[in-house]
């Protein structure tokens, strides 16, 4: 390893040369800027945390350095010098190495054969030399590893620490750690905290990526904010340090969750709500494991003609609460009451009957079947019953005719309902799949992100027809990530961060008040120890 004084002498704030540059680097996808015009240096000696809500372009950078994207405009630099990563073994063999979310090793070999991936499959791996180092590694990092476990028996903490060794074994130059204690428990996440300080005072750039805001503080040398693919300011580490914890979060939340300058603010829907209440949930927990986040004692209810938004980071559980109203998450403990009936213990189908809908954000690989025709998928969730079936006979023509009124009533534009609905674009699978759900008697809708990967008119659109479904009566739970679209329909807010509702708000227009506040449940804060303080 470079002798770590030498490393930060030559590379430094202060001669303005990190061991790696993003320079004007910009990245599009079709639709979308995913990273616009970014410019960072990353150092040695530093945790450098970047922040920024889902689709910020954290995961674009990241893609970038290791090696996985290229970017469209801008460049890269090692050392000061301009740089290629064409590959992740460019990325690699440049002394970067990556830590993703999602554990990239095998679980059925063992530890030494995991960090011994990608020699020579002809050459036995170095047991002694690699025993040595990790008694320097152990002595100098904490990092505690039996060589012959089976690494899947290990702990997710023993795993990541896998991850680490291996990055510092190739005498790695930065260490970049994707949401790195999204699924550690609170001592393994202070555990890592205290081994990223290690690192960095070796010589090494550590690279962190986290939505938790705290720890940023903690942790963090220097801190960056992402916001809609633009760096929308940095904390330096002699700013940290004059800076308390909540001073820091409340900088970051406004960085992460206030209004662009010179944005405009959408205009807030007149509520429909009504005195009746459509939903009810009490006390709905679900099982977690390694990789689903668990629910924890979430109560919720909706009225007739209300939009409930429930706002939060990507991952704290949304998608588990949507799939539990639904009937295809079990319960370990509640209640779900709809127009005052219980419903806890329905199916999938008689929840559906009875007239709770769920249109999930996931449109091709869940919400229907790219092969099949649109008049089948039109009737995905009916199969079966009438009045596309009579005494278990499918009605071909009725199911046709059936898919050519959604069509027109919802402006799918398509040659037909025989065409493969993997054929049509996102907007038009959405107008088809919403169409689906809200066929026959349906009370209530649940959205999981109705606007993802849509262009602007189809957005606005889709916007219209939520704000349209309630103005009918229904009740809608809206789960969104973009913060803008639950201020501009929703009538409350409830925000879920660590599997539980941190509170719930009225959208009561006070703007960048409100805006703030819900930016700090996102980020983990009590709105109940909020109030009280």
């Amino acid at each position: 390893m470079a002798n770590a004084t030498d490393t930060l002498a030559n590379l430094s704030p202060e001669t303005g040369t990190g061991v790696i540059g993003v320079h004007g680097v910009t990245k599009r996808f079709p639709g979308v800027i995913a990273v616009n015009n970014v410019s960072l240096n990353f150092y040695p000696g530093e945790v450098h945390v970047l922040l920024g809500e889902n689709g910020a372009g954290k995961s674009t950078l990241v893609g970038i350095l290791a090696g996985l994207q290229e970017p469209d405009e801008g460049h890269l630099s090692l050392n000061g010098r301009e740089a290629r990563l064409a590959s992740p073994s460019a990325s690699l063999e440049a002394g970067i190495s990556t830590v993703f979310q999602h554990s990239m090793l095998v679980p059925t070999l063992t530890v030494l054969e995991n960090l011994t991936l990608g020699a020579p499959w002809y050459e036995r791996p170095p047991r002694a030399e690699i025993a040595a180092r990790m008694d320097e590694l152990q002595r100098d990092f904490a990092l505690s590893l039996p060589l012959d476990a089976i690494t899947g028996e290990l702990s997710l903490g023993q795993q990541q620490q896998i991850e680490i060794a291996r990055a510092l074994l190739r005498n790695s130059k930065v260490v970049i750690l994707d949401e790195a204690t999204s699924m550690l428990t609170p001592q393994g996440a202070e555990e890592l905290g205290a081994r990223m300080q290690k690192l960095v005072k070796s010589g090494l750039a550590v690279i962190f990526i986290t939505h938790k805001l705290a720890e940023a503080y903690r942790f963090g040398n220097r801190i960056s904010v992402l916001k809609q693919g633009a760096l929308a300011g940095e904390l330096g580490p002699e700013e940290l340090k004059a800076m308390s914890e909540e001073q820091a979060v409340d900088q970051i939340v406004r960085l992460m969750f206030g209004r662009a300058a010179g944005a405009t603010s959408s205009a807030h829907r007149k509520s429909s709500a009504g005195e009746q209440t459509v939903l009810k949930v009490q006390a709905l927990s679900t099982q977690g494991d390694a990789d689903v986040m668990g629910l924890a004692d979430i109560s919720l209810a909706l009225r007739a003609g209300e939009i409930l938004g429930v706002a939060g980071i990507d991952g704290n559980g949304q998608k588990q609460l949507a799939e539990a109203l639904a009937g295809q998450r079990s319960l370990i403990a509640g209640r779900v009451e709809l127009d005052g009936e219980d419903i806890t213990g329905a199916s999938v189908a008689q929840r559906r009957r009875k007239g709770l809908r769920y249109l999930t954000d996931d449109r091709l690989a869940e919400g229907s079947v790219a092969a099949f025709p649109i008049s089948e998928n039109a009737v995905l969730k009916d199969i079966g019953q009438s009045p596309f079936w009579v005494n278990g006979i499918e009605r071909p023509q009725r199911i046709a005719q059936h898919a050519r009124d959604l069509i027109a009533n919802f402006s799918v534009r398509t040659p037909g309902e025989t065409t493969p609905i993997g054929r049509l674009s996102g907007g038009n699978i959405q107008k088809l799949l919403l169409g689906r759900e809200l066929f026959g008697e349906a009370r209530v809708v649940v959205f999981n992100k109705p606007t993802y990967g849509l262009d602007l008119q189809n957005i606005e659109a889709s916007r219209k027809r939520i704000a349209e479904i309630a103005e009918r009566g229904l009740g809608v739970l809206l789960i969104s990530t973009d913060l803008d679209e639950l201020l501009a329909l929703s009538d409350r807010i409830a925000v879920m961060e660590g599997g539980r509702v941190r509170g719930t708000v009225e959208n009561d227009g006070s703007g960048e008040a409100l805006r703030l506040r819900i930016g700090r449940m996102m980020a983990g804060e009590d709105e109940n120890k909020r109030a009280a303080a």
